[in-house]
């Protein structure tokens, strides 16, 4: 596969960058991070972390989409994990079975490049996952014409499994969590990681009635009810349908089973929470 960058980068270039991009942030409105160290700052209309906001905007302009990715896209704590394993489970079942696949031994996020960590793993399969917003997405993602999978949520599921996720983080750097009603106005007022939640969803919905042909818009809900229907349907648009023969194995239903939550979240490699040489929280 080709390289997603362009190798060609001027060190001068990049430090001028760098410091552009300080005295940029500088003067960058700060919000909550929900209790955790740092500020959440909004650029652009979205508040973003400032390791996120760093590191996009450093690769934003040399990162190559090519025409054969698949981006997977989400806000956090909507299925992104589970996505992410339905869909590598699936275009993988040829190399890997339930009982040869790394989704036994590395977590969902660890077995495909994250925009914008794309160089910390190889890239060796056609997918890309990244929290995003659609706006800050490199412009080479839809001019290679590159499929994009964007999973939404119920937004009250979405702040519960969120508020959860920060207060265990939280306890767990003996610090002290955010207050739930706290929580919940930043949340309505959208600050929170890669918010506004409402602006994150419509931003890629209105771009999926731009490109019909190039987006699939999923709703959790959904997927949950007939799992294995949308899993036909995710093989197809990614372009590696289930054939009549492995429909008639069950093939289908097997991927289902062993993505499960129950099943993955037994595992003992996603029982730690960590990722990303021991990050703790999705990039």
């Amino acid at each position: 596969m080709e390289s997603h960058f362009d190798s060609h980068v001027e060190q001068d270039n990049e430090d001028e960058f760098q410091k552009s991009l300080k005295e940029m942030i500088s003067t960058l409105p700060k919000g909550n991070n929900w209790g955790l160290s740092g500020h959440l700052y909004q650029y652009q209309g979205f508040w973003l972390t400032l390791p996120f906001l760093q590191r996009v905007m450093l690769v934003q302009q040399q990162f190559q989409a090519q025409p054969t990715d698949i981006m997977l896209c989400s806000a956090p704590r909507t299925g992104t994990a589970w996505l992410k394993s339905l869909s590598f489970a699936t275009i993988t079942r040829t190399s890997y079975d339930d009982s040869t696949t790394p989704l036994l031994f590395k977590m969902p996020h660890d077995v495909m490049p994250i925009f914008p960590l794309i160089d910390i793993l190889e890239v060796g399969i056609p997918l890309l996952a990244t929290h995003a917003p659609y706006s800050f997405l490199p412009t080479s993602i839809i001019d290679s014409g590159c499929k994009i999978i964007y999973i939404c949520r119920d937004p009250k599921d979405t702040f519960v499994s969120m508020y959860h996720i920060f207060t265990r983080y939280a306890k767990s750097q003996n610090t002290q969590p955010i207050e739930l009603d706290e929580a919940f106005e930043l949340f309505c007022e959208g600050v929170s990681w890669y918010g506004s939640y409402w602006d994150h969803v419509l931003g890629y919905w209105k771009a999926r009635l731009e490109h019909p042909d190039k987006f699939m818009f999923l709703k959790y809900e959904e997927m949950n009810e007939d799992t294995v229907l949308y899993l036909k349907k995710l093989a197809e648009f990614m372009g590696c349908p289930f054939s009549s023969e492995e429909q008639q194995k069950g093939v289908p239903e097997k991927i289902v089973k062993m993505c499960s939550f129950e099943n993955i979240s037994n595992l003992e490699v996603n029982k730690s929470g960590k990722h990303r040489e021991g990050q703790d929280l999705e990039t």
